[in-house]
């Protein structure tokens, strides 16, 4: 199965040179890394739009769509009325906030400056 990204098919030669790029096209969008963080904890719809000020209904809608195709989360939906949906990190989402925590502590490090301290003193 050819992988696609959001600009389309990923030459299999980049996969093969560079071993993050499946990695950057699942995580590509400016806000799947947040809904990933948030989803540490199951949540409805409404929650996430609170926890990701700024995001638009419809760009929410868009990237929980493509964290679920992309088996990073799960979406149950309750046959009730109203409807209820709730999404819920898969075992492939939750092998990856690691990742994110590590990412955090880089950003805290590069914002405090200690990126080029540390830089400067090799």
């Amino acid at each position: 199965m050819a992988r696609t990204s959001f600009e389309g098919e990923i030459p299999e030669e980049q996969i093969k040179v560079c071993p993050v790029t499946d990695t950057q096209n699942i995580i590509a969008g400016k806000w799947k890394i947040i809904i990933l963080w948030h989803l540490q904890e199951t949540r409805r719809f409404g929650e996430l739009q609170r926890l990701v000020p700024g995001v638009s209904k419809g760009i929410l809608t868009s990237q929980l769509r493509e964290l679920e195709r992309d088996h990073m989360i799960h979406r149950q939906v309750y046959q009730e009325v109203p409807p209820k949906v709730e999404y819920s990190l898969t075992d492939g989402g939750r092998n990856f906030i690691p990742i994110l925590e590590k990412m955090g502590e880089w950003g805290k490090k590069y914002a405090t400056g200690k990126m080029a301290v540390e830089e400067t003193a090799k």
